[in-house]
């Protein structure tokens, strides 16, 4: 698969947002900036290089030079890059390969795992901080039924697509959509936190 213009766009944009709008993470960002960080994933024919600067961040497809530090990995364990402890154990099983300087891929670990993923702070701008509020907290209590009404109904519905209609969605399909409800999970939790951050205010 080869990596557009439009997917290194759509990347830079949403981790600039989650990265670079937090003064909380200057510090944890300034580790970072003028390196270079290159992910060699097993999905895409050409590289994703992520180019740190102090205002931004950079996701190039086409990078000719050296880069400080060379993650080779899947699309499935990227997201395990957001809780540093889990890098250690990656390295080990192979999953995740490092060459070049590993404090890199530590130090960007880190800024993602500090990052919050908050829901409201993106929509805040357009319908205002109450109603954001609002919508966060009703499509976290939507998510939580909807995961606990698939959990109910899982083996029904697996046995229904493998046996009876031949569908079922390939190991590669279902890792990633199990890490993207992970990841979820783990922005709601940080949202509920957050919230209740307000409330004792």
């Amino acid at each position: 698969m080869k990596l557009t213009p439009l997917i290194t766009a759509g990347l830079e944009t949403a981790l600039n947002r989650m990265l670079y709008r937090d003064r909380g993470l200057k510090a944890a960002r300034q580790r970072l900036t003028g390196k270079v960080l290159m992910l060699r994933l097993s999905e895409f024919s050409h590289p994703l290089v992520l180019v740190f600067s102090d205002q931004q961040l950079d996701v190039l497809a086409d990078w000719q030079d050296n880069s400080d530090c060379t993650v080779i990995t899947s699309l499935k364990t990227l997201p395990k890059l957001r809780d540093r402890q889990q890098l250690t154990p990656l390295i080990r099983s192979g999953e995740l390969q490092v060459e070049g300087d590993l404090q890199v891929v530590q130090q960007f670990s880190a800024l993602m795992d500090l990052a919050e993923l908050d829901p409201a702070e993106y929509l805040a701008p357009w319908v205002g901080d109450i109603a954001a509020q609002g919508i966060s907290q009703g499509a976290q209590r939507v998510f939580r039924l909807v995961k606990g009404e698939v959990g109910r109904r899982q083996d029904d519905l697996g046995q229904v697509l493998t046996e009876e209609w031949r569908v079922a969605p390939g190991s590669l399909e279902l890792a990633w959509f199990s890490e993207e409800v992970d990841a979820m999970e783990r922005s709601l939790e940080a949202l509920n936190a957050r919230l209740a951050q307000l409330e004792a205010k």
